[in-house]
């Protein structure tokens, strides 16, 4: 079996696919097409397979490749010192694991000078065979034949302590030895965290993990990060183990035979290997396994968040005024076209005095008419409800939308190079709130000009793996672009790199067209743009629109490779294209079972007819502005008990944060997300999304406001937490400390969720 045919038949195997889908998908993505081209043009191809899918398939391919890698790199070393035998190489080429590898590998790895190979060159290892093969013999007898002087073995128990020196090293290379107390770490082991010794006063945030145990199979991801976070930072010790007696239990049984003499020295051997060589290396392990699996829940819930927030609902091209408050330097306000061009800046001042904000009254009565602005948009931060409220009082016209707009990230574009590269002579500030105003008008294509890590919709997004955050979260950008579509003749090229088969050259070669020889009239006039052949063609024409073409499907997302399939089906009903894309009752005529081939089957012709009755249809919801409740501008306005409506700003693994428009986040715990225990926040809550809820509780002196989402909250619950934690289902490792565990701290869930949430949402 070849290694490509070995791949398909283990991913069929893993995501239980049929071979025929994983062996096309492979293929589609060896010749370079894309994750979105795949599942939204290849559906026949792939038998139906969507993003998620494609993507497994795509990242299991990728590490399989590194397996097979790192197998004929180790038979290789093997070959080249004369190590390898059959038995070994079979074994070897049988492993499905990198663990296992590794494992296999271990015994002839190159190592630095070890204290069993400073035994050997003493001659003590036909002793440790002897004595490991545990038969009845008197060991103190047998070691004084090995004494040697010149080696430093000056007496029996010289000779025996390096023979359990070998015998140690044995089995700690012993694979089976290694799965053994492997599946015992993963079944038993404990997190144990504790303060160091002085660290009290400068890890306060971390005061909850100054005595912590719990089992590391039910560690939460947030958790684990938080603890190996103030790991590094030098305030807490983290170890993770069993307890010792199971595993000198497991080794013993594996290894000792008899109570002979022997033995007794085997079980000596036994006991050192795990404390000096084994329990260190599987403890590592571990680290890594646990730490790889929290990088990979914590990147989940950043991906899933960030998709939510690209995918929040446009307002649409409409010429508006944005505003980034401010109180000592003024609101910095820019006048924006409905496609986005700076029309305008100024700084306006509202909280000083009384002449200032009838100028500044003046200034927006003058805008209004001279801009035709239909929207204003204001920035979350310093002074916004104040600004609000100064603009709710101005006579503007009925129903024009006053929006707070997250400007979260905003500050990190206006220092970037394409900030600076589309506003040369604009200071920061001006650079900001046109950001503000561009987010309000279409989410998408303003937040992929900023590092998906600044925009704070993450988990502890600074701990986890970089390299792999970054795939992940430009997976969830390329996919959230591709499923709106862009317009080819008003997009930015950073918009541009993110549709399929371009990237940042080819988006810039568009832009640089686009500028030299006026907007594109045709998807076929895109060929023409340097360097961008027939397959970048191919992979991202789809996801491009032309607004003002003449064809009409160059405005959709119909394929240019079945527009001869499009015209044939309005030629069979005797009506041009456009007719047939505006025309009911023509399409009602056409039957897509006469359209099938080989090539062609109903998913894509399901699709064209569904894109003919919606051409270029943005599949975000419709806009919808959340009021926040009038009088309630700051922290000190709020008591327990008030409902309130705000808006989901980030979901953790314990919670979500919720803006209720007073400048500092409330928390809505897990807890109290629901009526319903709640295992996974994301199951109910989305950021962006609106929500009604209720204040619990208030704390100004840490700026702390708990929040809930329960029909019947009762007030002031967050200060009782073993009630709280009883009704919802939320386990806890409190009540009674296992063996070896010392009883967790009993600070309330809200001021551990939000000390866990601190530094990430800072960062």
């Amino acid at each position: 079996m070849t290694n490509a045919a070995k791949y398909i038949d283990t991913i069929c195997k893993e995501l239980n696919l049929r071979p025929g889908q994983v062996s096309a998908t492979a293929k589609l993505i060896s010749e370079g097409a894309t994750v979105p081209f795949i599942a939204r043009y290849r559906k026949e191809v792939t038998g139906m397979l969507d993003e998620v899918a494609v993507t497994h398939i795509r990242d299991r391919m990728q590490q399989l490749v590194e397996l097979d890698q790192r197998r004929d790199s180790i038979l290789k070393s093997l070959e080249e010192r004369e190590l390898l035998t059959d038995g070994l190489k079979s074994a070897i080429l049988k492993a499905e694991s990198l663990t296992t590898l590794e494992d296999l590998y271990l015994p002839y790895r190159p190592k630095r000078r070890t204290r069993a190979m400073i035994a050997r060159e003493a001659g003590l290892e036909p002793l440790a065979v002897k004595m490991f093969e545990q038969v009845d013999f008197d060991v103190i007898t047998e070691a004084k034949g090995y004494l040697n002087p010149e080696k430093e073995i000056i007496n029996e128990e010289k000779a025996l302590a390096g023979a359990r020196d070998i015998i140690a090293e044995w089995i700690n290379e012993e694979a089976g030895a290694r799965e053994e107390i492997r599946e015992l770490y993963k079944s038993k082991a404990l997190v144990r965290c504790r303060v160091l010794g002085g660290k009290e006063d400068e890890g306060q945030k971390y005061r909850d993990y100054f005595d912590w145990n719990e089992p590391l199979s039910k560690v939460p991801s947030h958790r684990l990060l938080a603890m190996r976070r103030g790991e590094a930072e030098g305030i807490l010790i983290l170890r993770v183990h069993p307890e010792e007696e199971d595993a000198h239990y497991k080794l013993e049984r594996h290894f000792v035979r008899g109570v002979s003499s022997a033995s007794k020295q085997v079980k000596l051997a036994a006991e050192d290997a795990y404390k000096r060589l084994l329990g260190p290396s599987i403890e590592t392990e571990m680290r890594m396994d646990s730490k790889k699996q929290a990088d990979e829940q914590a990147m989940q819930v950043f991906a899933d968040n960030l998709r939510e927030l690209l995918l929040a609902s446009p307002l649409g091209e409409k010429a508006m005024l944005a505003v980034d408050p401010g109180y000592r330097t003024g609101c910095k306000t820019v006048a924006l076209s409905a496609q986005g061009k700076l029309l305008h800046h100024d700084v306006i001042y509202l909280t000083a005095s009384e002449g200032e904000k009838m100028e500044a009254a003046r200034k927006v009565a003058r805008w209004m008419k001279e801009f035709k602005l239909e929207a204003v948009a204001i920035g979350n931060g310093t002074a916004s409800r104040e600004t609000e409220q100064f603009f709710k009082r101005l006579p503007l016209p009925k129903g024009l939308p006053i929006v707070m707009v997250n400007e979260s990230g905003a500050s990190v574009y206006s220092a970037s190079e394409a900030a600076r590269e589309e506003f040369a002579d604009y200071d920061l500030t001006v650079r900001g709130a046109v950001s503000i105003g561009r987010r309000l008008m279409d989410p998408l294509a303003e937040l992929v000009k900023i590092d998906p890590k600044s925009i704070g919709v993450g988990q502890y997004q600074h701990d986890v793996d970089q390299n792999a955050l970054k795939r992940s979260l430009d997976d969830v950008v390329l996919s959230c672009v591709n499923k709106v579509g862009v317009e080819v003749n008003t997009a930015s090229k950073q918009l541009l790199s993110y549709v399929s088969g371009l990237g940042p050259q080819l988006a810039d070669n568009i832009v640089c067209h686009r500028n030299e020889n006026g907007p594109f009239k045709s998807r076929s006039e895109l060929k023409k743009v340097a360097r961008l052949g027939p397959k970048a063609y191919e992979q991202s024409a789809g996801f491009l629109r032309i607004r003002d073409a003449s064809n009409p499907l160059d405005r959709s997302a119909v394929h240019p490779e079945r527009y001869g399939l499009v015209k044939s089906m309005a030629t069979d009903v005797n009506c041009a294209v456009e007719d047939l894309m505006k025309n009911p009752v023509l399409r009602q005529k056409i039957k897509l079972e006469a359209y099938q081939t080989d090539e062609v089957g109903l998913p894509t012709l399901t699709d064209i007819m569904e894109e003919l009755t919606k051409p270029g249809r943005d599949p975000r919801s419709q806009f919808e502005a959340v009021e926040f409740q009038e009088g309630i501008e700051k922290p000190e306005d709020l008591s327990p008990g008030m409902k309130l409506p705000g808006i989901v700003t980030n979901v953790t693994a314990f919670g979500a944060f919720v803006d209720i428009g007073v400048h500092q986040d409330g928390l809505v715990h897990i807890s109290h997300l629901a009526d319903q225990f709640v295992k996974d926040p994301g199951d109910f809550v989305k950021v962006a999304q609106k929500v009604n809820v209720t204040v619990l509780e208030v704390d100004l002196v840490r700026k702390r406001i708990a929040l809930s989402m329960k029909s019947n909250p009762e007030i002031g619950s967050a200060s009782r937490p073993q009630r709280s934690r009883e009704r919802s289902g939320v386990r806890h490792e409190t009540s009674r400390p296992k063996r070896g565990e010392s009883k967790p701290p009993t600070n309330d869930w809200f001021s551990q969720a939000l000390s866990k949430a601190e530094s990430h949402k800072k960062r």
